[in-house]
C-alpha cells in the first residue's frame, strides 16, 4: 500500500479500517479549510477603512473630502468686452486668506480674434454651501492699465505674475516693451501689491 513520506505506517490492527481512515483526513481537510475561509474572512477588504488605513490614506479620509477652488469658466466677469467673449487665458490656485479653502486667481482679457488685449487678474472665491456659485471678490489688475499677465503662479499665499507693457503710446500693442514682476498677498483685509521694479525694462 503506497504513502506519502509524511505518513506514518499503521499498526496492523488498524489496516482492515481503511475507510474508517478516510473519513478521517475528509473531516480534517474539511476543518482545514473552514479555518482558511475564517481567516480570509478576517481580513480587510481592499477598498474599506480599514484597508485605507494600512495603506496609509486613513486620515485623509478621516477629514473628509478637500476643498475645491472655483471654476474660473463659471464666471461671468466685470471686464467690458464689447460684445466681444471673455476668455481665460491662466489659472493658479491656493489659500490667499487662510481660511483652509481654495481661492482661483484667473487672467482674464477679452476674445478679440486679433491683436493683444489687455489683462484683467480676478480673485475668486466659493461659499463652502453646498451648491454655491464661485463669484469675483477682487480685482488685483485692471484691464485698464492696459497690461498683459503672463507666469500666473500662486505659492504660500502669495499671487505672483509678470506684467508686460508698454513705455508710451507709439509702442506697437504687439510688441510691449516694459516687464515687471508684481506680488499680492492678502494683508489687513485687503490685496497689497507690490512691485519689484517700477523702472522701464526692454523685454
Amino acid at each position: 500500500m503506497l504513502h506519502s513520506p509524511a505518513e506514518l505506517t499503521p499498526p496492523p490492527e488498524t489496516l482492515a479500517h481503511s475507510h474508517a481512515r478516510a473519513v478521517h483526513w475528509l473531516a480534517t481537510a474539511t476543518a482545514m479549510a473552514a479555518v482558511v475561509a475564517l481567516a480570509g474572512l478576517l481580513q480587510p477588504a481592499a477598498g474599506t477603512p480599514a484597508a485605507a488605513a494600512a495603506a496609509g490614506s486613513g486620515p485623509a479620509a478621516a477629514d473628509g473630502p478637500r476643498a475645491t477652488a472655483p471654476d474660473a469658466a463659471a464666471v461671468t466677469y466685470p471686464l467690458d468686452c464689447k460684445g466681444a467673449p471673455q476668455i481665460v487665458t491662466a489659472t493658479a490656485e491656493g489659500d490667499l486668506d487662510g481660511d483652509g479653502r481654495p481661492e482661483t486667481v484667473a487672467a482674464v482679457r477679452c476674445d478679440a480674434g486679433s491683436g493683444t488685449p489687455p489683462h484683467a487678474l480676478y480673485v475668486l472665491t466659493r461659499d463652502p454651501a453646498e451648491g454655491a456659485r464661485p463669484r469675483v471678490v477682487a480685482t488685483l489688475l485692471d484691464a485698464a492699465q492696459r497690461q498683459t499677465a503672463t507666469d500666473l503662479t500662486v505659492r504660500d499665499g502669495e499671487v505672483t505674475a509678470t506684467l508686460l507693457g508698454y513705455s508710451s503710446p507709439e509702442v506697437p500693442r504687439y510688441s510691449p516693451d516694459v516687464k515687471k514682476l508684481a506680488k499680492w498677498r492678502w494683508t489687513g483685509g485687503k490685496f497689497r501689491q507690490e512691485l519689484t521694479d517700477s523702472a522701464a525694462m526692454r523685454v
